[in-house]
């Protein structure tokens, strides 16, 4: 006689609720996809690289933004700015006291906290509209703050940032970077995970789904408003590190309002709500604009590349590519790619009875 597995949810307590694997094959997928990434240099090209360490920075500071926007309820149109601020941070901390990078890039984290919590204060008694507002201001007078800070910023100059070293061995090339940033990156998301997991976690969906409600259990809605602007802050400010020093590079001219509109459309994207949700949709971002390169070249090589009215709108295309994935998203898919890989393995799971 086969063997029955049983057909449901069969969790009974609080701990079988918050697992963070809800099955041994996640766990395993999970350490797997892990050490295939640690292969992958092995026989990715630079060009490759160069776009995993992209998803890994900025799959990061999207995770912080989502704490904010899809676990808490609340809005940013700053994050960007805070992003910029992780990354001049880490710069001046390793150029003006000789601290490690590897040290640096927390502590730029936790600067970057300290600011982002100043500019949460006005969330413990506005929302909505009134706060998308006031995170516009944040992201203008971080921007005006980085024009006119020399001495953290180097004004219209830029900073530099010292590469990665660890024990006297520099990551200074792509594929040697590459292991830093995925290093970070699980850390990172392990720790999001488990945050979301533990009693601060649950006050901040709390707070998100009903913040009458979360102050009738006892739930302190100005403490978590500001905590999850300092945990999103956080966030922005590792990737803003990561970013700085691996480009060996920071300009003021990188952190601007459309470089927080694109966050904002990466958890839209990837799910709003969603761990797994927030790298879907930084990888969706970061390689939607190469496949569109990609397409706009191929069409140019045929026949119809010949014809200017094709080529230019092609060209347009290609600019509009990003805001036109939002917009679709929204209108088609507004609980992202995460909701829709829960439902491709739920069809599976219940395969031949999936209705």
């Amino acid at each position: 006689m086969a063997k029955m597995h049983p057909c449901g949810d069969f969790r009974t307590s609080y701990r079988t609720d918050a697992t963070l694997f809800p099955t041994r094959i996640s766990l395993y997928f999970c350490i797997a996809s892990i050490i295939a990434a640690c292969f992958a240099p092995l026989f990715l090209d630079i060009y490759l690289l160069n776009l995993a360490i992209q998803i890994a920075y900025l799959g990061i500071a999207a995770l912080g933004l989502n704490i904010l926007v899809g676990f808490t309820g609340q809005i940013s149109l700053g994050h960007s700015a805070f992003f910029g601020f992780g990354a001049f941070a880490s710069a001046w901390i390793n150029n003006t006291t000789g601290i490690p990078v590897f040290l640096c890039i927390p502590l730029a984290g936790l600067f970057t906290t300290a600011v982002g919590m100043i500019f949460g204060i006005p969330a413990a008694r506005i929302k909505g509209l009134y706060l998308a507002i006031a995170t516009l201001a944040s992201q203008f007078i971080l921007q005006d703050f980085f024009n006119r800070a020399e001495w953290f910023t180097g004004g219209a100059s830029g900073a530099s940032a010292s590469p990665f070293s660890l024990f006297g061995f520099d990551f200074d090339t792509d594929e040697r970077f590459y292991f830093v940033a995925l290093a970070y990156f699980v850390i990172m998301y392990v720790l999001a995970a488990n945050l979301l997991r533990t009693r601060d976690g649950r006050a901040f969906v709390a707070v998100r789904d009903h913040y009458l409600s979360a102050e009738i259990m006892g739930i302190n809605l100005t403490k978590y408003r500001i905590l999850s602007f300092g945990v999103s802050s956080f966030y922005a400010g590792v990737g803003g590190a990561l970013f700085g020093h691996y480009l060996g590079f920071v300009s003021v001219e990188g952190f601007d309002i459309l470089l927080s509109i694109q966050f904002l459309g990466m958890i839209i994207i990837g799910g709003l709500g969603s761990v797994m949700g927030s790298v879907l949709g930084a990888a969706f971002l970061v390689l939607l604009p190469e496949i569109m390169e990609y397409l706009v070249g191929l069409v140019g090589s045929t026949s119809w590349g010949n014809i200017p009215a094709i080529t230019s709108g092609l060209a347009y295309f290609k600019e509009m590519a990003i805001g036109l994935a939002i917009v679709l998203f929204l209108i088609f898919e507004p609980d992202g790619l995460a909701h829709r890989w829960k439902q491709i393995k739920a069809y599976w799971k219940l395969y031949p009875f999936s209705y």
